[in-house]
């Protein structure tokens, strides 16, 4: 459903109006949507059309965001809307986030209904995922506002392309973000995701050191596109400097997707040269994702190396960490936050329909 929109400037000539919610600055005149296609001009004001509708939601683990460091093995309820302010190649959502039919906005709820949802089916939070919530912010941060009054996490799964306005807004109402490094070079965003590095690069420098959510890093490697060594080794010194050894980084599996189907899947070895580069570098959390590999994704002590939380895909098979999150042997503290104890929710996926089933039995 249409829904005024926050992030607008009025131009001069002829009813046209300017998106500021990111970098593309769209220029619409009446009649037209934005490059997200979510964002309209209508009747000279800019309009949300996506409000309120979803195109689904699931109960998943946490761990799945990814988000290791932040509640481990707990449940959240994840949804999205359509549209998208990127035009990655590689798009494993390509069906919701290239959608032009709002057929695909299957489900419906108010902010207060997916708070509602989400308590009372036992989860910890909401995740804001599938496609990016940056396009669909003002229902991401009124869900959000929302959850906040009944003591719910929220939880955003973004790339991280957007202004500074919106970026304020929204990552004001989250307590954990991961964002999507897709790369580190400006070639390679400009021809494989069709937006800009600079941004991105501003946005989670923002975000972990004036925010106060929770931040991990997540960059997909795609065989012989972004996944050289140096190319690798520049981002892991770039995040040690300008962010600190402790923000988690997860290297995840390429799968063919979408407009890159001739791409091979990244092999084993890429994520775990990678994982290596990445400790070199001084990192102090490095995983592996889309694999399976419980070396890889299991959280080690920076300074003694024990193995604290111990994880299979999504499923927590050993948690060490004392009530203040703390390695057990030599007592350093693991950056994060943690519960006295982990979830037990694994590795379930429970899609739920919120327009038929308002009442969901809980998931603990």
């Amino acid at each position: 459903m249409n829904r005024p929109a926050r992030y607008w400037r009025s131009l001069d000539d002829e009813g046209r109006v300017q998106c500021t919610l990111c970098p593309r600055a769209c220029r619409l005149r009446p009649g037209q949507r934005g490059y997200c296609f979510v964002r309209a001009n209508q009747d000279g004001r800019l309009v949300l059309t996506t409000y309120g509708l979803s195109s689904g939601f699931c109960i998943d683990p946490i761990e799945k965001k990814p988000l290791n460091h932040f509640l481990p093995g707990s449940a959240v309820l994840s949804f999205g809307t359509a549209g998208c302010n990127l035009g990655c190649k590689y798009c494993q959502n390509w069906d919701i986030s290239t959608s032009r039919e709002m057929e695909r906005l299957s489900d419906a709820a108010s902010p207060g209904e997916v708070a509602r949802a989400a308590e009372s089916s036992g989860c910890a939070g909401v995740a804001y995922t599938y496609n990016d919530p940056i396009v669909f912010a003002e229902y991401a941060i009124d869900t959000a506002l929302a959850c906040r009054e009944r003591g719910l996490a929220n939880i955003a799964v973004t790339a991280g392309y957007v202004c500074p306005e919106g970026r304020r807004d929204l990552f004001s109402v989250m307590d954990a973000v991961n964002v999507d490094l897709k790369g580190f070079s400006n070639d390679f965003y400009r021809t494989v995701t069709g937006a800009e590095l600079q941004p991105v690069l501003d946005t989670i420098m923002w975000l972990v050191h004036e925010a106060d959510a929770w931040v991990e890093l997540t960059t997909l490697l795609i065989p012989g596109t972004n996944d050289a060594s140096s190319d690798i080794r520049a981002m892991c010194r770039w995040i040690v400097g300008e962010l600190g050894p402790d923000v988690p980084l997860h290297f995840t599996a390429f799968h063919p997707a979408h407009r890159m189907l001739d791409v091979p899947a990244t092999p084993s070895r890429t994520l775990a040269r990678a994982r290596l580069i990445g400790y070199e570098a001084g990192l102090h959390y490095v995983y592996t994702g889309n694999v399976h590999d419980p070396a890889g994704q299991t959280t080690h002590c920076p300074t003694c190396s024990t193995p604290v939380v111990a994880r299979d895909r999504y499923t927590i098979d050993a948690y060490l960490l004392d009530e203040h999150g703390c390695c057990p042997v030599c007592g350093t503290r693991i950056a994060g936050r943690f519960g006295e104890r982990a979830g037990d929710f694994g590795s379930h996926r429970i899609p739920i329909r919120l327009s038929s089933h308002r009442d969901v039995g809980s998931v603990q």
